[in-house]
C-alpha cells in the first residue's frame, strides 16, 4: 500500500484505497476524482511523475490521457447544440460545405458524434508529424469517401473523431476546438485541462511511461478490442515518443492529446451526469445533456471488433456513459447516480499483455460510497 493526498468523503474511502492500492502494484503516479451531484466528493494523488520515482506527483501535475479527450471534444459539440448553434441531425456539409464531396451531402453531425460516419482512419497519413498538419488533414478527410454507407455501421474513429468534430466547431465559431474548449467549457469551470498545451505547463506533465519490459517505441498501431484483436491498420503509428514530445503538446489533435488529471477530468465530465451544471457553474440545459446516454448505435463495431453502444459522442455502457484512453485513464459518469468518476495515470499497460483493471476498480470502488 502506498500514501495519497487529497481529499476523500468518508463514504469513499474504498477509493482511496484501491489508488493506494494501484500505486503499490502497477501505477507510478495516479489521480483519481469523484463528483456527487456536481461537487468533489474524493480527489486524491500519489506516486510519482517519473520512471525513476524521483519526483512526487503533486496536485497539479498534468498528464495525457489520450482518448479520453474525446470525452472532452464531445462535450464542445453538445454545448454548441444545446445553444442552438449546431444540428446533430444536420448535414456536416451544412457547416463545412467542402465536406459533401465523395458522397457525404447526406452525412450527419450525429453520425460522426457516434463513430457510424464511415471515415475511421485518415487515408495517406504516413507520419505523426502529418496530425500536426490541421488544414491538411481536413481538407483529406472533406475529400475522402466513407468506407460504407454513413449511419448503418460504427467502427472507433480513433483520430478523425476529433478533427472532424473540431473542424465542425471551427467552421461555427471561428476557433480552433482547443480555443472553444479553453474558453467556453475550462475556463468557465475552472477545470485544468488543455487540448493544445502551453510551454509554460510543460514543468508540470508527467510523461507517459511505457508498459513495463517495453520502451518508449511502444505503439498504438490500432485500438483493439476487449480480446485485443485490431483490425489491418496501414497508418502511421504513435509512440509513447510521440505522445511525451513537445510538437504533441502543441499540436491541436482533439481526439487524443488532451492533458489532465483526475479531477479535471471529473470535474468538465459532471456536467453532463449532472444535468449541466458542476459546482455552480451552468454550461447546458438538463436537456441538452441528454444526447450524452441517447443510444445512436448498437452493434458489432468494426474497428473495436466487439459489440458497442454508441451515443452522441461517447460509448454507452448499460446506464452509464465515457470513454478511456490509450495506456489506462478513463472516465465514466452516471446520470442516474449524478456520479463521474475519472482515473489519470502515468504508467501505461499493453492490454495484450496484461489485463488493465485500475480504472474500473476506481469505478467500482465509488459505487460502493453510494451504498
Amino acid at each position: 500500500m502506498t500514501d495519497v493526498e487529497g481529499l476523500c468523503d468518508p463514504r469513499f474511502a474504498a477509493v482511496r484505497a484501491a489508488l493506494a492500492a494501484s500505486l503499490g502494484k502497477d501505477d507510478v503516479g495516479a489521480s483519481v476524482a469523484v463528483r456527487l451531484d456536481g461537487e468533489p466528493v474524493v480527489d486524491l494523488w500519489g506516486g510519482y511523475t517519473d520512471a525513476d520515482r524521483s519526483v512526487g506527483w503533486g496536485r497539479d501535475t498534468l498528464a495525457g490521457v489520450n482518448s479520453t479527450t474525446k470525452n472532452m471534444t464531445a462535450l464542445c459539440a453538445l454545448v454548441l447544440a444545446d445553444r442552438g448553434r449546431l444540428d446533430l441531425s444536420a448535414p456536416v456539409a451544412a457547416y463545412w460545405p467542402e465536406f459533401a464531396a465523395a458522397g457525404k451531402e447526406r452525412l450527419l453531425v450525429r453520425h460522426v458524434l457516434s463513430h457510424t460516419a464511415g471515415l475511421p482512419d485518415l487515408s495517406g497519413m504516413t507520419a505523426v508529424e502529418d496530425l500536426y498538419d490541421w488544414r491538411g488533414v481536413t481538407a483529406g478527410l472533406a475529400a475522402q469517401a466513407p468506407e460504407w454507407e454513413p449511419g448503418t455501421a460504427a467502427g472507433y474513429h480513433a483520430l478523425t473523431f476529433g478533427f472532424l468534430v473540431g473542424e465542425i466547431v471551427r467552421r461555427i465559431t471561428g476557433r480552433s476546438l482547443g480555443e472553444f474548449f479553453a474558453e467556453e467549457v475550462a475556463g468557465p469551470l475552472g477545470a485544468d485541462f488543455h487540448i493544445g498545451l502551453s510551454a509554460a505547463d510543460d514543468g508540470r506533465v508527467a510523461p507517459l511511461i511505457p508498459p513495463p519490459s517495453l520502451t518508449d517505441a511502444y505503439a498504438s498501431t490500432a485500438p483493439a478490442g476487449p480480446d485485443g484483436t485490431r483490425r489491418e491498420y496501414t497508418g502511421a503509428a504513435i509512440r509513447v515518443r510521440d505522445a511525451n514530445s513537445a510538437a504533441w503538446r502543441r499540436a491541436q489533435i482533439p481526439a487524443v492529446n488532451g492533458f489532465g488529471n483526475a479531477r479535471s477530468v471529473a470535474l468538465v465530465q459532471s456536467v453532463l451526469a449532472n444535468r449541466g451544471s458542476a459546482g455552480g457553474v451552468r454550461l447546458l440545459s438538463p436537456r441538452g445533456c441528454e444526447p450524452a446516454w441517447q443510444e445512436v448505435f448498437r452493434g458489432e463495431d468494426r474497428v473495436l471488433r466487439t459489440p458497442m453502444s454508441w451515443s452522441a459522442g461517447f460509448g454507452r455502457f448499460g446506464n452509464t456513459f465515457g470513454w478511456g484512453g490509450w495506456g489506462g485513464s478513463l472516465v465514466v459518469s452516471d446520470p442516474d447516480a449524478r456520479m463521474t468518476v475519472a482515473y489519470v495515470m502515468n504508467r501505461m499497460i499493453d492490454r495484450e499483455r496484461q489485463e488493465d483493471s485500475r480504472g474500473m476498480e476506481m469505478v467500482m470502488a465509488a459505487y460502493s460510497g453510494l451504498r
